[in-house]
């Protein structure tokens, strides 16, 4: 009776899995961010300018991964974890990073300055002593830096004749250091069972699934779902369980302009492929635009892409050669980056196109310099009923691959609480010198730019594409299916 009850119940779990696997899994993004956080919209955009500059920064120093402490426009989404009992986890989605991990008990935040208090926020979850990764694993060495799992043995301590055996199962894999913009933190590896949601189908359960908890942090951390090219990041461990799913993920970003009110649906993230002629998207049906994704050995979860020119009106600037290339220190490409806000240009590509931008619209509109220091943009202009912006496009690398840009991706309007006048500001900011840029990207696709768009990663194919989508009715779509 016990073996009958025993085979009923793998067929089940396989009928289950069967279910989800023929099928997308379609998840929600939460946007986390809103003008109601801060007294003003210069500070609103101060705090994001300043947050997507230390982003990119930090790309080009000896940095891990990258947390959203402070305030920033990042989409959270949530999984459950464990079975005993189930704990809900809520996480930035983020290509930037190839690592899903989260703060847990016990936990203890250095320099919080306040903002972490245990007796008002939610305790972390907790985790099983047992449940740690080994020693002698991919993953122990993948977050590692690629150390060698006899270096990690003989550090948790396993013995000589152990190491020679291959026989260090029950040392757990040793703590690990990651450095950020404006932290850092120390972590362990964990396994266990991880709930997909979908909002089309039931859960996914993936067993083993191997993930970083931190116990000790400096600076308040926010725990991060990594999407980017790594042995770890969640796509590459949903993959290895169904290829279906973890080969090709994409996003769909709803317009929202820092305004709660305007943001009615979740912003699609979908996991897997589906066919687009078979989906009744209307108008937004376009297909998509493609470019090759570049490999670099340095940053190698980053989804680097070439730019070969952004548009400006009728002109068109062309990039450097470093732009549409990565070499082998690291240099060059453009990261298509979920988790920064603004574009982030090298300033001699930045200047040609704000030069370009204000010859258009100065020639007309009052240049508001005193709003450009308070909100970190620029060039920002004053106008009294409507102001006339050239379109903006982006040229990727690849036969025919441009991006039209919708005017409200690169140019925010607002009032001037100081003047009580119409402001509006370019929205791709100078990521800094191209000396400077040494050992990173040399350019950055943020996610507001990436609003209005379908964003597909295909990693069987290693390729990026963007497709003009309504996003609240792609949501509606896949939701009935």
């Amino acid at each position: 009776m016990a073996s009958s009850l025993s085979l009923l119940c793998i067929i089940l779990c396989f009928s289950s899995l069967s279910v989800s696997f023929s099928e997308i899994l379609l998840l929600p993004l939460t946007h986390s961010l809103s003008k109601t956080q801060f007294n003003s919209t210069h500070h609103l955009l101060k705090s994001i300018s300043y947050r997507s500059a230390s982003r990119f920064q930090g790309h080009h120093q000896r940095r891990q991964v990258s947390l959203p402490l402070s305030p920033g426009s990042d989409y959270t989404l949530s999984f459950t974890l464990g079975s005993d009992p189930p704990q809900l986890i809520s996480l930035y989605m983020d290509t930037g990073s190839d690592l899903v991990w989260f703060p847990c008990s016990p936990f203890e935040c250095i320099l919080c300055e306040g903002k972490y208090n245990p007796s008002t926020t939610p305790p972390p979850p907790k985790v099983h002593k047992n449940a740690t990764v080994p020693c002698k694993s991919r993953a122990c060495s993948a977050v590692h830096s690629s150390l060698s799992s006899s270096d990690l043995c003989a550090i948790s301590r396993c013995p000589l004749e152990s190491i020679e055996m291959s026989d260090c199962s029950s040392f757990s894999c040793p703590p690990f250091y990651y450095a950020y913009a404006d932290g850092s933190l120390i972590a362990r590896l964990y396994k266990d069972i991880l709930s997909v949601p979908n909002s089309v189908q039931p859960s996914l359960l993936l067993p083993n699934f191997t993930f970083g908890c931190a116990h000790t942090a400096l600076g308040e951390p926010i725990g991060v779902a990594g999407f980017g090219r790594g042995l770890l990041s969640l796509p590459a461990q949903l993959s290895s369980f169904s290829p279906q799913l973890g080969n090709q993920f994409s996003y769909c970003l709803v317009s929202h302009s820092f305004d709660q009110d305007r943001v009615r649906h979740p912003s699609p993230l979908i996991l897997g492929r589906y066919n687009e002629k078979e989906k009744d998207l209307g108008n937004d049906g376009a297909g998509f635009v493609y470019t090759s994704m570049l490999e670099n050995r340095k940053h190698p979860y980053f989804y680097c892409v070439g730019l070969d020119g952004i548009s400006v009106g009728r002109r068109t600037i062309p990039t450097a050669d470093t732009l549409k290339r990565v070499d082998g220190r690291g240099n060059g490409g453009m990261v298509v980056d979920s988790g920064t806000t603004f574009t982030m240009l090298p300033a001699s590509l930045y200047n040609k196109v704000v030069t370009e931008f204000g010859r258009r619209v100065g020639r007309v509109h009052e240049r508001a310099i005193d709003v450009e220091d308070k909100t970190g943009l620029g060039p920002c202009y004053y106008y009294d009923k409507v102001v006339n912006v050239p379109a903006v496009v982006l040229h990727f690398v690849g036969n025919g691959s441009r991006v039209v840009l919708p005017r409200r991706n690169y140019f925010y309007e607002f009032i001037d609480s100081d003047k009580k006048r119409n402001v509006g500001c370019f929205m791709l900011m100078d990521g800094g010198d191209d000396a400077d840029l040494s050992g990173g990207p040399g350019a950055t696709l943020g996610n507001y730019q990436q609003q209005g768009f379908e964003v597909v990663y295909d990693l069987e194919k290693r390729r990026v594409g963007f497709a003009r989508r309504h996003c609240a009715s792609l949501w509606d779509t896949l939701n009935r299916t």
